[in-house]
């Protein structure tokens, strides 16, 4: 799916970080695709992002619009026969509070997007944050962030440095399509990439707490970041295949669907 370069603002954007046991991740991922590890564990998280300014590159900021978001990602590897190594993150679930996005995700636009409801304060440091998802009854995500000045002790990452560079060099996402034939990619290119650390005061997740799909001391929440008033650009990137549909509903995630 080819679409022209998107630009705008990124006005806030979380990443919420888990370090996971890499055959649980396994599992869950078509079979062309394998964990990227970080000390023998694999890395999974949400990313939440609000997105200003909207529109295809070259047009006036006028024209464009805003939107929260959400993507519930797994760090992986894969081959490329062109190009050999790649990295970047699988992605079973995409939301937004944009009516236009959840109608043209998957058919106009890269990767299938739910419609959900985001509730957002970020004032003095502190974020709080819900996703209420339309096609589930408890909220998908709930959050209490506050700044902070250095990652978790307990982190697989060893600063702050580290953990940053794991997650710009992993900035394609594929998604599956969708009929669940095939993965869409879309690439975020960021010129001038900042993170901050958050310190998670609560966090949960009916996808990451979900016992079913990942079993009990399989799973730990790792750190937090935050970006901030960053310029950016999203470009799609040529399908990959969907070699196998992962086990179990086929993703893990909820709502029965990858998207």
């Amino acid at each position: 799916m080819k679409i022209p370069a998107i630009t705008g603002s990124i006005r806030r954007r979380i990443l919420l970080n888990y370090r996971v046991a890499p055959e649980v991740v396994q599992a869950i991922l078509p079979a062309n695709l394998s964990p990227k590890l970080v000390k023998g564990h694999a890395i999974a998280g949400i990313c939440l992002i609000r997105l200003e300014e909207i529109r295809p590159k070259g047009m006036p900021v006028a024209i464009g619009f805003s939107s929260e978001n959400s993507a519930h990602r797994i760090a992986v590897e894969w081959e490329d026969a062109t190009n050999g190594s790649r990295e970047g993150v699988f992605v079973p679930r995409r939301d937004t509070d944009s009516r236009f996005n959840a109608v043209v995700g998957g058919r106009a636009f890269p990767g299938v997007h739910h419609h959900s409801r985001f509730t957002v304060h970020d004032l003095d440091g502190r974020i709080s944050l819900k996703v209420e998802a339309d096609d589930l009854e408890k909220p998908l995500v709930e959050l209490e962030l506050e700044e902070e000045d250095g990652l978790p002790d307990g982190s697989v990452f060893e600063s702050l440095e580290q953990s940053s560079q794991f997650f710009e060099s992993g900035c394609v996402g594929y998604s599956p399509s969708a009929d669940y034939k095939h993965l869409e990619g879309l690439l975020l290119e960021v010129k001038d990439w900042r993170v901050e650390p958050l310190k998670v005061q609560s966090a949960r997740s009916a996808y990451f707490d979900d016992r079913s799909v990942f079993p009990p001391g399989s799973i730990e929440l790792d750190h937090a970041l935050l970006m901030r008033d960053i310029p950016h650009v999203w470009r799609s990137e040529p399908n990959l295949m969907l070699k196998t549909r992962p086990r179990g509903n086929g993703s893990g995630c909820p709502s029965g669907r990858g998207g």
